[in-house]
């Protein structure tokens, strides 16, 4: 699956444009799911908030489509990566997506 990459002034903008697309569930709240069957899991969309004076801030938004067709957002912050499996494991995911096919990278305020 291709998907697209935003790059957005926050996070929450990212959430709101996905939540309008219909990806209303918390995945954060289910890292199990994806930790334990992430061949389950595509990446729709990829919205990264770049701290500006902080890169402690920087943060990546999945908009992640379960193949029983479940919508939903996992974030991660840039700490995350180093804690969570789920957010490794979502990363590899968007890694395996963009060798598979064409990823494009937007801006959006």
């Amino acid at each position: 699956m291709d998907y697209q990459i935003y790059h957005y002034a926050t996070v929450s903008k990212a959430l709101e444009e996905l939540y309008a697309k219909g990806f209303t569930v918390d995945f954060n709240l289910q890292e199990d799911r994806i930790i334990n069957n992430p061949d389950d899991f595509e990446i729709a969309h990829i919205y990264r908030y770049e701290g500006i004076t902080d890169p402690g801030d920087e943060a990546t938004v999945y908009g992640i489509q379960a193949k029983n067709g479940e919508k939903g957002v996992f974030v991660a912050g840039h700490e995350t990566y180093a804690d969570s499996k789920a957010a490794k494991l979502l990363h590899e995911l968007s890694i395996k997506g963009r060798e598979g096919g064409q990823s494009q990278s937007r801006n959006k305020q």
